[in-house]
């Protein structure tokens, strides 16, 4: 069963549109920041797999890639993976067809929420899999679904913490570099005092003395 649906930009992950929740009891945050993670790794490196899905935990995790967009579903272990392209399939028709031009300039997210509305009457039809149109589908031969690969979300996900763990420690690194720089001029700066202090004292006794001499020495005169 399809669970949730959600259309991104490839160029920079932005998000376009959005299948709305329709089954309140389920909470699907964590899905959805897993899908959010991965449309930003999209975006980078060199050019992703048209098609792949994910394993995490009792759902899949389904994307295909045209001109541009990924259309991404999440659904149950068990639901058909044919069904789940043929899904995602009749969404990049559609979506192509009312929006395609637009992709590219739009600069907001979620641009073309109102797609939803396709999106909820389209997820309708792949519900039930014994549905004798459901069934059809099933035994047709759907463009190259033997051989989408299929790995784990968490493949990902550690590629995202591993970047976040090395950033960190980059800027932890930064913070303590300007530390020890403005702790290294204070000492710096202390070391001089103690080196010259005492010779300005010295200096300063000096001075006083002559000009108490030069002042006793005048009032003498006097």
């Amino acid at each position: 069963m399809v669970k949730l649906t959600m259309l991104a930009r490839v160029a920079d992950g932005l998000p376009l549109a959005e299948g709305l929740d329709s089954d309140r009891g389920l909470d699907l945050e964590q899905y959805k920041q897993q899908a959010k993670t991965l449309f930003k790794k999209l975006s980078q490196g060199p050019p992703p797999p048209s098609r792949m899905s994910y394993e995490s935990g009792p759902y899949f995790l389904h994307y295909m890639i045209e001109q541009g967009v990924c259309y991404l579903t999440l659904s149950d272990r068990g639901y058909p993976k044919k069904l789940a392209y043929q899904y995602l399939e009749d969404l990049q028709k559609e979506f192509n067809t009312q929006n395609g031009s637009q992709v590219e300039t739009v600069a907001r997210p979620y641009a073309f929420i109102k797609f939803d509305t396709f999106i909820q009457r389209t997820k309708k039809l792949y519900l039930d899999t014994r549905t004798q149109r459901n069934l059809n589908k099933l035994s047709e031969d759907l463009h190259d679904i033997q051989s989408v690969m299929t790995r784990n979300i968490q493949d990902i996900l550690g590629q995202g913490e591993r970047l976040e763990h090395v950033s960190s420690m980059s800027q932890t690194l930064a913070n303590e570099t300007r530390k020890y720089s403005s702790k290294a001029k204070d000492l710096s700066r202390q070391a001089l005092i103690q080196k010259y202090l005492p010779i300005v004292v010295v200096l300063g006794f000096v001075l006083i003395l002559l000009f108490l001499r030069f002042y006793v020495f005048a009032g003498r005169k006097k």
